[in-house]
């Protein structure tokens, strides 16, 4: 299906995307929807013709467990309540722990890496054809940008990217914005990956911003879009003319015209990177040779045989794995427990911070209450409690969590911002805010739980 040039749907330019000229379709992320109405924004565009892609973010089909099975039920919901040619979700875990490892379910809140290896490929896939069968319309994956890499990997990303096409089938979501953070974060050629992935498979395309900081580059989305991202643009329109592209902004939302013009820029780059017109009829531009053995993971490994029709559940013990290690890591991220064998532990404090600031700045969105009345002390204060105490539920719980341990702590100092930061952890908790006993019981049973 052609979508042509899109933008990213959120409340907060909801005026300016319909105000904008040239836009053929928008994506609206589905955790934010309900499952049983739509925003007048989107109702509005939609009944100007404009189609609207539902993008997950909470599935985490990466993971070791398989999907769940209400997340999918709500993700199909906003598919057929939109009429939508086509969902998308990442190529992440979110979450980890649980059942399969006897611990405590541990919650990223934010999209994490899966290990490039046969197991986490066989997992992936299976969740993949489940999460296939569960939906009314095809689903297609977007690659993730990185702060980290797993040791001991047996793909390359474009290697990865080509089997889970051909052993499933899916769409690709390629973010040529993500290809440009694991250049300059990990040192992964965007021309390699390009060369190696199944271009005819591209469902579509993001470009967004992002900033580099100490030789890191974090994919904020909150940036305007840089040259070098779209040099990556360039790359992927000289292979393939992509069925649709579309531009990604979350937070610093800038004017409409600003906007605009970063419409008109990716525009540009598309048509000055379009291969000559007597390249034939097809989309899709022969790909290169691929590089030799010499340079990443080895290419002399034994493949696995493509499988059947039906290749069977995965073995227990490839989620069993896969499991262990990805709760292993989200465990040193998130709780402090010590790092994984093999990994880099700057980039793991690096990570580590990026998503304890990524819940501040999320929590400080669903319950706007906390920032307001613990003013500027808000995200001291939240930082020190997410790095002892991971998150084990969604925002809205962690936000919840939050006050009450401020609460328990006997903050905050001002007897005001106490007060109203107990009736709002009152009113929203459904219980009467923690007496002074309770506090004392909850803060020793704390300090015994972290030794």
């Amino acid at each position: 299906m052609e979508l042509g040039i899109g933008i990213g749907w959120r409340p907060e330019i909801a005026a300016e995307v319909e105000s904008l000229s040239g836009i053929d379709w928008v994506e609206a992320v589905a955790e934010n929807l309900c499952a049983d109405h739509l925003p007048d924004s989107l109702v509005r565009l939609r009944e100007r013709g404009v189609t609207v892609v539902p993008h997950g973010v909470a599935l985490g089909l990466g993971g070791a467990d398989r999907p769940d099975p209400d997340r999918l039920a709500g993700l199909a919901a906003r598919a057929e309540l939109l009429g939508a040619p086509l969902v998308t979700e990442h190529i992440a875990f979110v979450r980890a722990g649980g059942p399969l490892t006897a611990s405590p379910k541990l919650e990223a809140g934010h999209l994490l890496p899966v290990p490039r290896t046969w197991d986490a490929l066989d997992v992936l896939c299976e969740n993949v054809r489940i999460a296939q069968d569960s939906l009314p319309v095809p689903l297609a994956l977007e690659n993730i940008a990185a702060l980290i890499t797993w040791p001991g990997e047996e793909l390359t990303e474009g290697q990865f990217l080509a089997e889970l096409v051909e052993r499933t089938g899916v769409r690709l979501l390629i973010d040529v914005a993500n290809l440009h953070t694991n250049h300059v974060n990990l040192g992964q050629d965007p021309a390699k990956a390009l060369d190696e992935l199944p271009v005819e498979a591209i469902a579509y395309v993001h470009v967004a911003g992002g900033v580099e900081k100490n030789g890191v580059w974090h994919d904020t989305h909150a940036h305007p879009v840089s040259e070098p991202v779209l040099e990556v643009l360039a790359e992927l329109r000289s292979r393939v003319d992509p069925p649709g592209v579309l531009l990604e902004r979350d937070d610093a939302f800038p004017p409409g015209a600003e906007l605009a013009g970063e419409l008109d820029a990716i525009r540009a780059t598309l048509w000055k990177a379009a291969p000559p017109a007597d390249a034939g009829p097809d989309r899709a531009v022969p790909r290169k040779a691929a590089p030799s053995a010499d340079a990443g993971p080895d290419r002399t490994a034994p493949r696995k045989a493509a499988p059947t029709a039906d290749p069977g559940p995965v073995p227990a013990g490839t989620r069993d794995r896969t499991a262990v290690a990805q709760t292993a890591l989200l465990s040193a991220l998130v709780a402090g427990t010590p790092a994984p064998e093999g990994f880099d532990h700057r980039r793991l404090r690096v990570q580590s911070r990026a998503l304890a600031a990524k819940r501040a700045d999320v929590v400080a969105k669903v319950a706007p209450e906390l920032p307001e009345i613990l003013g500027d002390g808000y995200r001291a204060a939240f930082l020190a409690y997410a790095g002892s105490r991971p998150m084990s539920g969604g925002y809205r719980r962690d936000a919840l969590d939050f006050a009450e341990h401020v609460l328990i702590a006997d903050g905050p100092a001002d007897p005001v911002a106490r007060r109203r930061l107990t009736y709002w952890w009152q009113d929203r908790s459904g219980a009467r805010p923690p007496r002074r006993t309770t506090r004392l019981v909850r803060a020793a049973r704390a300090v015994l739980v972290g030794k």
